[in-house]
């Protein structure tokens, strides 16, 4: 890896986070690699620099805060009155819109994935082996938790290579395709997961699929497999029971 992909280990390796194999496999990667040594030594370095100049920084903000404070307070009352005048005709402008907007008629199957989508939550545990596939998987799960879902499908892509069966991934691999609009290639992974028929994230991967044939206007497709999510009274029960009555 060049030092680029290093540096999210990097990060983990000065704040102290890694686990104990993670840790051993850096320090034998530091020792053979002397430009990622000296990228450790330097930020390590500036850490360090830019914790000092952050008290000083800090004794200067203090003293500007208390001296705002007063005023800041004594504006807050003044917009309060204001505020309050409008919240309530806001208020009712809102709710005249929502019945504009959504009564007397269906949402699109785009609105419906619009409303109930919510990104899959990745697992926060690591994998206790430092093999270059967990390696792989671990950067995957760095780009997925900050949303560069191009790089973590690519990062989950090397995964499943070297570790076919591994259904999490397929799940996470789906996820990161349906974020970047490849639905086909989303369809491919959450189909995967269902199909194996003995994991943990089958009916992650049925509701994701459902909503993966909704963006793809194939509604028999995901009427059926939300059916089957309502029936099964899991997880995604309430929110399948909701979207096939908008699609009815």
């Amino acid at each position: 890896m060049n030092l680029k992909e290093f540096s999210y280990f990097i990060e983990r390796f000065i704040s102290d986070e890694m686990a104990e194999t993670e840790r051993q496999w850096f320090l034998k990667e530091m020792e053979e690699n002397q430009n990622l040594k000296r990228e450790v030594d330097l930020r390590m370095k500036t850490d360090e620099l830019l914790r000092r100049q952050e008290v000083l920084s800090l004794r200067a903000k203090l003293t500007a805060i208390e001296q705002t404070r007063k005023e800041r307070v004594r504006i807050k009352q003044m917009m309060r009155t204001s505020i309050m005048k409008y919240a309530a005709v806001f208020a009712g402008f809102a709710l005249v819109t929502s019945l504009i907007l959504f009564s007397g008629r269906s949402l699109t199957s785009e609105e419906l994935v619009d409303r109930f989508y919510k990104s899959y939550e990745a697992p926060s545990g690591q994998r206790s082996a430092s093999t270059e596939a967990n390696i792989d998987y671990i950067l995957g799960l760095k780009y997925y938790n900050e949303h560069d879902y191009a790089n973590a499908a690519a990062q989950f892509a090397k995964v499943l290579k070297t570790n076919p069966d591994d259904m999490q991934t397929h799940l996470l691999s789906g996820v990161s395709n349906m974020e970047e609009k490849r639905y086909n290639e989303a369809k491919k992974s959450f189909t995967t997961v269902i199909d194996d028929n003995n994991n943990l994230f089958i009916e992650s991967a049925q509701w994701y699929l459902a909503l993966c044939y909704l963006k793809t206007d194939e509604k028999e497709k995901a009427t059926e497999i939300l059916n089957s999510i309502k029936n099964e009274g899991g997880f995604y029960c309430k929110d399948a029971r909701k979207v096939l009555r908008k699609l009815n």
